[in-house]
């Protein structure tokens, strides 16, 4: 008697292998807002850090400073001559306090020695989502929330 071997060969495993990750990845894209979600929630979690940075440099050094946005430009600027652009897929809003904004259209949050600050958001949106980047004008705390599309 002849036995015959019976299993998958190595071309039928990979083409398996090669479907499962591409319907992971489409998985994963749905779920997660495909890629303009992950752009705003990248840029999002970014600017975040760079005002949570605008504020640690006004305690550290014990002088007021500066994180700058303009909406229309698509621009920020942070203390150390740190600058950033923001995509063109996002929408841009700024709030916040006219007192201390350095031009028409750009607004500004200044942060001061004590931590406080002028407060203000920033929104970023893509399609229907939008995240909010609020500081609280008492005690400069920085927080990074899902927010409404605000129109």
């Amino acid at each position: 008697m002849r036995y015959q071997a019976r299993g998958v060969s190595l071309l039928e495993m990979l083409l398996v292998i090669a479907l499962l990750a591409a319907i992971s990845v489409m998985a994963a894209a749905a779920l997660t807002g495909g890629f303009a979600g992950m752009q705003l929630r990248s840029e999002a979690k970014q600017i975040t850090a760079q005002l949570r940075y605008t504020r640690t440099q006004a305690i550290a050094t014990g002088k007021p400073q500066r994180f700058t946005i303009d909406p229309q430009q698509r621009v920020w600027t942070a203390p150390g001559n740190r600058r950033g652009e923001i995509p063109e897929k996002l929408g841009v809003r700024f709030i916040g306090a006219r007192e201390v904004q350095p031009r028409r259209g750009e607004g500004a949050i200044v942060f001061f020695p004590d931590g406080a600050s002028t407060g203000g958001r920033v929104q970023l949106s893509a399609k229907q989502a939008a995240m909010n980047i609020d500081v609280t004008w008492l005690t400069g705390e920085v927080r990074l929330r899902r927010g409404e599309v605000e129109r």
